[in-house]
Protein backbone atom coordinates (compact mmCIF):
# COMPACT_ATOMS: atom_id res chain seq x y z
CA UNK A 1 0.00 0.00 0.00
CA UNK A 2 1.61 3.35 -1.27
CA UNK A 3 1.25 6.15 1.46
CA UNK A 4 -0.43 9.11 0.99
CA UNK A 5 0.88 12.51 1.28
CA UNK A 6 -0.90 12.98 4.45
CA UNK A 7 0.51 9.64 5.80
CA UNK A 8 4.02 10.68 4.28
CA UNK A 9 3.38 13.95 6.43
CA UNK A 10 2.33 12.58 9.36
CA UNK A 11 5.38 10.33 9.38
CA UNK A 12 7.74 13.55 9.00
CA UNK A 13 5.72 14.48 12.42
CA UNK A 14 6.17 11.34 14.30
CA UNK A 15 9.29 11.11 13.87
CA UNK A 16 10.54 14.71 14.39
CA UNK A 17 8.59 14.74 17.89
CA UNK A 18 10.52 11.31 18.52
CA UNK A 19 13.42 12.46 17.78
CA UNK A 20 13.01 15.54 19.16
CA UNK A 21 12.00 14.00 22.85
CA UNK A 22 15.30 12.29 22.49
CA UNK A 23 17.37 14.79 21.78
CA UNK A 24 15.66 17.72 23.94
CA UNK A 25 16.06 15.68 27.38
CA UNK A 26 19.40 14.68 26.73
CA UNK A 27 19.60 18.21 26.14
CA UNK A 28 18.04 18.58 29.70
CA UNK A 29 20.00 16.23 31.09
CA UNK A 30 23.45 17.53 30.58
CA UNK A 31 22.26 20.82 31.79
CA UNK A 32 20.33 19.81 34.87
CA UNK A 33 21.97 16.73 36.05
CA UNK A 34 25.07 16.10 34.27
CA UNK A 35 26.93 19.43 34.82
CA UNK A 36 25.65 20.06 38.42
CA UNK A 37 27.07 16.93 39.19
CA UNK A 38 30.24 17.33 37.71
CA UNK A 39 30.51 20.68 40.14
CA UNK A 40 30.50 18.29 43.41
CA UNK A 41 31.92 15.13 42.07
CA UNK A 42 35.20 13.91 43.33
CA UNK A 43 38.08 13.62 40.90
CA UNK A 44 38.05 9.93 40.19
CA UNK A 45 34.25 10.06 39.69
CA UNK A 46 34.33 13.11 37.43
CA UNK A 47 37.23 11.51 35.20
CA UNK A 48 35.30 8.17 34.99
CA UNK A 49 31.97 9.50 33.64
CA UNK A 50 34.03 11.43 31.51
CA UNK A 51 35.07 8.57 29.47
CA UNK A 52 32.53 6.43 30.02
CA UNK A 53 28.99 8.30 30.52
CA UNK A 54 29.33 11.34 28.74
CA UNK A 55 30.65 9.76 25.11
CA UNK A 56 27.79 7.60 25.02
CA UNK A 57 24.84 10.37 25.95
CA UNK A 58 26.59 12.63 23.60
CA UNK A 59 26.25 9.94 20.57
CA UNK A 60 22.85 10.05 21.01
CA UNK A 61 22.50 13.58 21.40
CA UNK A 62 24.21 14.82 18.28
CA UNK A 63 22.23 12.34 16.17
CA UNK A 64 18.82 13.06 17.83
CA UNK A 65 19.38 16.64 16.94
CA UNK A 66 20.42 15.57 13.28
CA UNK A 67 17.14 13.42 12.87
CA UNK A 68 15.32 15.93 14.86
CA UNK A 69 16.68 18.71 12.17
CA UNK A 70 16.28 16.54 8.80
CA UNK A 71 12.45 15.28 10.16
CA UNK A 72 11.88 19.09 10.51
CA UNK A 73 13.10 20.07 7.48
CA UNK A 74 10.74 17.14 5.37
CA UNK A 75 7.78 19.06 7.57
CA UNK A 76 8.22 22.23 6.02
CA UNK A 77 8.32 20.54 2.42
CA UNK A 78 4.79 18.97 3.26
CA UNK A 79 3.11 22.36 5.04
CA UNK A 80 4.25 24.24 2.40
CA UNK A 81 1.38 27.07 2.54
CA UNK A 82 0.09 26.52 5.42
CA UNK A 83 3.07 27.18 7.23
CA UNK A 84 2.84 30.39 9.25
CA UNK A 85 5.06 32.96 11.32
CA UNK A 86 5.20 30.72 14.18
CA UNK A 87 6.14 27.78 12.17
CA UNK A 88 9.15 29.60 10.89
CA UNK A 89 9.87 31.10 13.77
CA UNK A 90 10.37 27.44 15.52
CA UNK A 91 12.55 26.18 12.43
CA UNK A 92 15.17 29.48 13.09
CA UNK A 93 15.74 28.54 16.65
CA UNK A 94 15.80 24.76 15.88
CA UNK A 95 18.22 25.05 13.40
CA UNK A 96 20.76 27.04 15.22
CA UNK A 97 20.03 24.66 18.27
CA UNK A 98 21.14 21.53 15.80
CA UNK A 99 24.37 23.88 14.51
CA UNK A 100 24.94 24.58 18.15
CA UNK A 101 25.25 20.58 18.40
CA UNK A 102 27.01 19.82 15.31
CA UNK A 103 29.44 23.25 14.95
CA UNK A 104 29.93 23.81 18.34
CA UNK A 105 29.00 21.65 20.95
CA UNK A 106 30.96 18.21 20.05
CA UNK A 107 33.76 19.39 18.32
CA UNK A 108 34.75 21.12 21.82
CA UNK A 109 33.34 18.07 23.90
CA UNK A 110 35.77 16.02 22.12
CA UNK A 111 38.51 17.71 23.14
CA UNK A 112 37.19 17.79 26.46
CA UNK A 113 37.01 14.05 26.60
CA UNK A 114 40.60 13.96 24.52
CA UNK A 115 42.22 16.02 27.82
CA UNK A 116 42.94 18.25 25.05
CA UNK A 117 45.74 21.21 25.81
CA UNK A 118 42.73 23.75 25.75
CA UNK A 119 40.24 21.07 26.92
CA UNK A 120 39.34 24.30 29.65
CA UNK A 121 38.74 26.54 26.77
CA UNK A 122 36.31 23.58 24.89
CA UNK A 123 34.55 22.74 27.84
CA UNK A 124 33.30 26.73 28.38
CA UNK A 125 32.49 26.85 24.39
CA UNK A 126 30.66 24.21 24.96
CA UNK A 127 28.71 24.66 27.80
CA UNK A 128 27.88 28.32 26.44
CA UNK A 129 26.88 26.84 23.42
CA UNK A 130 24.72 24.02 24.86
CA UNK A 131 22.89 26.72 28.09
CA UNK A 132 22.15 28.67 24.64
CA UNK A 133 20.59 25.64 23.30
CA UNK A 134 18.91 25.48 26.88
CA UNK A 135 17.69 28.85 26.55
CA UNK A 136 15.95 28.64 22.95
CA UNK A 137 14.27 25.25 23.93
CA UNK A 138 11.17 26.84 25.54
CA UNK A 139 10.62 29.44 22.59
CA UNK A 140 11.14 26.57 20.08
CA UNK A 141 8.87 24.15 21.59
CA UNK A 142 6.40 27.20 22.20
CA UNK A 143 5.89 27.99 18.37
CA UNK A 144 6.19 24.56 17.41
CA UNK A 145 2.62 24.19 19.34
CA UNK A 146 1.64 27.57 18.24
CA UNK A 147 2.15 27.24 14.56
CA UNK A 148 -1.33 24.97 14.69
CA UNK A 149 -2.92 25.50 18.20
CA UNK A 150 -2.42 29.62 18.25
CA UNK A 151 -4.41 31.78 15.65
CA UNK A 152 -2.69 33.36 12.94
CA UNK A 153 -2.85 35.66 9.65
CA UNK A 154 -5.34 34.22 7.39
CA UNK A 155 -6.17 33.87 3.56
CA UNK A 156 -9.52 34.51 2.41
CA UNK A 157 -9.50 30.70 0.74
CA UNK A 158 -8.86 29.68 4.68
CA UNK A 159 -4.92 29.16 3.91
CA UNK A 160 -2.12 30.95 6.08
CA UNK A 161 -0.31 34.20 5.75
CA UNK A 162 3.53 33.59 6.03
CA UNK A 163 3.74 36.50 8.60
CA UNK A 164 0.69 35.81 10.92
CA UNK A 165 -0.36 39.21 11.10
CA UNK A 166 3.21 40.44 12.39
CA UNK A 167 4.12 43.58 11.06
CA UNK A 168 7.90 43.76 9.28
CA UNK A 169 9.03 45.33 11.67
CA UNK A 170 8.28 42.63 14.43
CA UNK A 171 9.71 39.93 12.21
CA UNK A 172 13.14 42.22 11.64
CA UNK A 173 13.20 42.54 15.60
CA UNK A 174 12.28 39.04 16.75
CA UNK A 175 14.89 37.46 13.93
CA UNK A 176 17.63 40.11 15.44
CA UNK A 177 16.93 39.26 19.07
CA UNK A 178 17.40 35.62 18.48
CA UNK A 179 20.44 36.25 16.20
CA UNK A 180 22.41 38.54 19.10
CA UNK A 181 21.31 35.78 21.41
CA UNK A 182 23.43 33.37 18.79
CA UNK A 183 26.70 35.35 18.59
CA UNK A 184 26.74 35.83 22.11
CA UNK A 185 27.15 32.06 21.67
CA UNK A 186 29.97 31.80 19.62
CA UNK A 187 31.39 34.89 21.07
CA UNK A 188 30.04 36.07 24.28
CA UNK A 189 29.46 34.69 28.22
CA UNK A 190 26.93 32.91 30.26
CA UNK A 191 25.59 35.50 31.97
CA UNK A 192 22.52 35.00 33.64
CA UNK A 193 22.16 32.01 32.07
CA UNK A 194 24.93 30.45 34.07
CA UNK A 195 23.12 28.74 36.67
CA UNK A 196 19.79 26.28 36.19
CA UNK A 197 17.57 28.93 37.30
CA UNK A 198 18.97 31.94 35.56
CA UNK A 199 18.60 29.33 32.09
CA UNK A 200 15.37 28.58 33.09
CA UNK A 201 13.68 31.96 33.70
CA UNK A 202 15.53 33.31 30.80
CA UNK A 203 14.11 30.50 28.54
CA UNK A 204 10.78 31.67 29.75
CA UNK A 205 11.29 35.23 29.57
CA UNK A 206 12.38 35.04 26.17
CA UNK A 207 9.42 32.71 24.76
CA UNK A 208 7.01 35.77 26.09
CA UNK A 209 9.33 38.41 24.70
CA UNK A 210 9.23 36.81 21.15
CA UNK A 211 5.75 36.49 21.45
CA UNK A 212 4.99 40.01 22.15
CA UNK A 213 7.26 40.78 19.97
CA UNK A 214 5.29 39.31 17.06
CA UNK A 215 1.92 40.01 17.83
CA UNK A 216 2.09 43.47 19.17
CA UNK A 217 5.02 45.35 17.50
Amino acid sequence: MILSSSGIDYLFRWGHFLFGVAWIGLLYYFNFVQTEYFKEAEASAKADALQKLAPRALWWFRWAALFTFLTGFGLLGFKGPASNLYTYTAALLGTLMFLNVWLIIWPNQKKVIAGAEDAARAGAKAGLASRTNTLFSAPMLFFMGASTHLPAGSTPDGGYTLAAGASSTALVAAVLIVLALEANAIWGRTGPITTVNGVIGSSLVLTLLLYFVLQFL
